[in-house]
């Protein structure tokens, strides 16, 4: 008798062994792994102990992103063991479904015969990162100390990265100074906690004293810098990475760096950047980076190219479609962001809240105020995208620019949702420019009152005071930037010369910059003196 047990469990087990084979060559082909399923409970692999076969089918139904069929696995088992409930909160965290995640847990918890393992608790961590549920949060790491004696790394770095994003930094600097055993994932954790905490000079200091970066560590850097605004300093750490990093970049830190290079212009090291998306494997064909590629080309002024990458892209996602919209917005291409937008909801994508953001905002800079109108209220009666305070804030901007200032009032009284310092901003330039002084005061109270210190109010309104000849309201404005001790924020240039970006700030002192260009501007300056004298005594 025992030796056919034990024969019939060796069957079973090549028999699962072959069915996994079997998985792992149909993973992307549903009804061969229905097939799968219902040979493996034919020959009862489901009334035995073969817990890693139901795991791999859960597995392979969570790649075809379907939650039901998975949950039928789990009932399937009659006894599942931890790595069973594991791999079911997986499949929902990979499903972002991080509340149904956490609540399988808590059923885990209730089970009779088993406690939760490191992984299972990674699990259940990343759930109330993902919601920013503080409280259940610290509730799972006080399970840390009751369940796990020895908790792997990973379990610490899942507790850095919960902390952070409940905006807790101090407490996961705490978690990391506590653990004994940190791997390199544990000081990126902690480093990418300081950057979405917008600790940057933490993050830098820490930066530094990291032994080995890999292109998680570096990415997570340049990031931060893009999304600070120091797109110079994100392109310098890029050329840093290229040269002391031991790992290649990702799609990710391509896409960041080109972000940096459209936001300030510079060609040439995006071109670089575009050269060495063709000779890496996989790039060329990525769609974010394609995305990314338009982006820069489009803002940097080379419209045409940008238009050449967008016609050569076999996939499409609605940010493709996005960006090219914006790209010819931002050129005054109006008509031809329309047409845009009207093949690509003939292609099948659907608009999203962006994509109406770019083509109003193209409307705005081509002075199409029809269109604008009738594609807002478009936005306003489509079910699948929401009318947010960005796109009011656009159409306030369109009217404004055409001159329509009774109509930009109304609108904004309309608004479901108060408005905010961009909105009042946008009428106040708007009412500068066509010299309506009675509501340009208005928009400028309104908005300092929801931000204080706001220098370019106080800017738009000495212009409009000053050039009316109003000078003691001139005056009077001057002042009260100076009691409340605001400081006109300086202009901030860039030029790209062989690659390398020179940055120029308007009142810099002149030992900042190179005084070989003060050299040439005075020659300039001086020559262009001379032609004017020369014209004149012609004259």
């Amino acid at each position: 008798m025992n030796f056919h047990v034990i024969q019939n469990s060796e069957i079973l087990a090549a028999t699962a062994t072959t069915l996994k084979r079997l998985l792992d060559k149909c993973v992307s082909h549903e009804h061969l792994i229905k097939q799968i399923h219902a040979q493996s409970i034919t020959c009862g692999l489901f009334a035995q102990s073969h817990q890693s076969f139901p795991c791999k089918l859960l597995n392979a139904y969570a790649k075809l992103y379907k939650p039901f069929a998975a949950h039928k696995v789990f009932d399937q088992i009659p006894h599942p063991d931890i790595v069973s409930w594991t791999c079911l909160l997986s499949l929902h965290l990979q499903l972002q479904q991080p509340t149904k995640a956490f609540s399988l847990f808590t059923r885990l918890l209730v089970s009779i015969s088993l406690k939760p393992d490191s992984h299972s608790i990674v699990a259940a961590l990343s759930a109330c990162a993902r919601t920013q549920d503080l409280l259940n949060g610290k509730t799972v790491h006080a399970m840390v100390y009751k369940f796990l004696s020895q908790p792997e790394p990973i379990v610490g770095n899942a507790l850095i990265d919960m902390y952070s994003r409940t905006e807790r930094i101090h407490l996961a600097q705490r978690v990391f100074d506590s653990m004994h055993v940190k791997d390199i994932a544990t000081w990126t954790s902690l480093l990418n906690g300081f950057v979405v905490s917008e600790e940057i000079e933490s993050a830098w200091k820490l930066f530094e004293e990291m032994s080995h970066r890999n292109a998680i560590s570096w990415t997570v850097m340049i990031v931060g810098c893009v999304r600070r605004k120091e797109p110079v300093r994100a392109l310098e750490l890029f050329k840093r990475m290229r040269k002391e990093g031991d790992d290649s970049p990702t799609t990710i830190t391509i896409v960041a760096v080109l972000s940096g290079c459209a936001d300030i212009g510079a060609l040439d090291f995006g071109r670089s950047i575009h050269g060495y998306v063709n000779k890496v494997a996989g790039f060329a064909v990525d769609v974010g980076v394609n995305n990314a590629l338009i982006d820069m080309y489009a803002k940097s002024g080379n419209l045409d190219f940008a238009t050449k990458i967008f016609r050569g892209m076999i996939k499409k996602d609605a940010f493709t479609w996005t960006s090219i919209v914006l790209g010819l917005a931002l050129h005054g291409r109006g008509t031809n962001a329309l047409e845009v937008f009207d093949e690509m909801l003939e292609s099948g994508v659907a608009a999203n809240e962006i994509t109406y953001l770019s083509v109003l905002s193209a409307c705005s800079h081509a002075g199409l105020v029809n269109e604008g109108k009738e594609l807002f209220n478009r936005l306003k009666n489509d079910s699948s995208c929401a009318t947010k305070i960005e796109h009011y804030g656009c159409m306030v901007d369109l009217l404004g620019r055409a001159g329509h200032i009774d109509e930009a009032v109304r609108l904004i009284q309309q608004m479901p949702m108060k408005p905010d310092a961009v909105i009042w901003r946008s009428l106040l330039t708007a009412c500068v420019a066509n010299r309506n002084l009675e509501l340009a005061e208005m928009s400028a109270e309104k908005a300092l009152e929801l931000e204080p210190h706001d220098d370019g109010v106080y800017v738009l309104l000495w212009n409009l005071y000053s050039s009316g000849n109003m000078l003691e309201d001139a005056s009077r404005t001057v002042k009260m930037m100076r009691d409340q001790r605001i400081k006109k924020k300086p202009g901030c240039s860039w030029v790209e010369i062989n690659g390398i970006l020179h940055e120029f700030v308007a009142e810099a002192a002149k030992q900042h910059v190179y005084d070989g260009i003060y050299r040439v501007l005075d020659t300039i300056l001086k020559q262009s003196n001379l032609d004017l004298f020369t014209i004149s005594a012609e004259m």
